[in-house]
């Protein structure tokens, strides 16, 4: 999603050298949406997967609807819609076939189990894998896993954002599937990132701007603080906490550059005890020491996780 606008502008090239060398690196899984960029970060995986298609699960988002100025215009999961995504990203990544393929969002207007449905008949012809969810809360998994076997929620998580530890991840677990973990470095709020000017979303989320922003700002010097004394980058330490936290479970890095991802990797390389996690970092960040909802008012209403 960075790569496609979403924090102002990216470089292109780069933006597919990272991907290479993601894969390089062993990286398997790239995720994308096919509304990122309109459909440009779709066209830019093409580039970078050309001749090492094998190496790479695609795991694609589908239904947001953008107008041609960007402007959010609803989500839909029609079956014949959902076929009709699946089409134009499959003519994009130019594959013949979509790993795991997700509504990024729950449609309030169509039942799950027609989503779903839709789904697996894209299966039954061979155009999808695995179906995967998003953003959705423990009912609509279970309603959704009465159709048909479901891989993975896509949800956020950051020790900014430990929401699914409540009901999510205990129904995953029980139900026996995975999840992919998003903005675990709370979009660059983690990392002292801020948002770059017009064509960065981030100015319109609660988290960097007015008094929650400043207050956030005190939090996250002192997770600095505490990854300075162990020789780690921020970005290092709050890949290290979500890896220490749900080890089973698989972080999405959305970095922009290789430099970025290689700091990023060095986490691998540098896990935290259990002592760092729960008697040094969580104190440090407990669970209410960020301030701000994830996302706009009207955002958070329309997302079913959250209810």
């Amino acid at each position: 999603m960075a790569m496609s606008g979403a924090y102002g502008p990216a470089e292109e090239a780069e933006s597919v050298a990272t991907i290479r060398h993601a894969i390089e690196r062993g990286i398997t899984l790239i995720d994308t949406g096919d509304f990122y960029g309109h459909g440009h970060n779709e066209l830019l995986i093409r580039r970078a997967i050309e001749g090492v298609r094998d190496k790479v699960q695609l795991s694609v988002k589908f239904g947001a609807m953008r107008g041609p100025d960007g402007a959010p215009l609803g989500i839909d999961t029609r079956p014949a819609a959902v076929k009709n995504f699946a089409a134009y990203s499959l003519k994009r990544l130019g594959v013949e076939v979509i790993d795991v393929y997700r509504p990024a969002r729950l449609d309030p207007q169509v039942p799950i189990e027609d989503t779903v449905g839709a789904i697996a008949d894209l299966i039954k012809a061979g155009f999808v894998r695995y179906i995967g969810l998003s953003e959705v809360g423990v009912e609509t998994i279970r309603r959704a896993s009465k159709v048909h076997p479901i891989v993975d929620l896509q949800i956020e998580y950051a020790i900014a954002t430990r929401g699914p530890e409540a009901s999510i991840f205990p129904a995953l677990a029980e139900l026996g599937m995975s999840a992919t973990l998003y903005g675990v470095f709370a979009r660059g709020l983690l990392t002292g990132s801020k948002p770059s000017g017009k064509g960065d979303f981030r100015q319109y989320m609660p988290r960097f701007a007015g008094e929650e922003g400043a207050k956030n700002a005190s939090v996250v010097e002192k997770l600095h603080a505490f990854a300075g004394e162990r020789g780690m980058t921020p970005a290092q330490v709050a890949l290290a906490w979500v890896l220490a936290k749900q080890p089973t479970l698989v972080p999405i890095v959305g970095v922009r550059t290789r430099a970025q991802l290689d700091d990023a990797l060095v986490a691998l390389d540098r896990p935290l005890s259990a002592s760092d996690v729960a008697a040094a970092l969580e104190s440090i960040v407990p669970a209410d020491a960020i301030g701000g909802t994830r996302y706009p008012a009207q955002q958070m209403k329309a997302l079913d996780s959250e209810r």
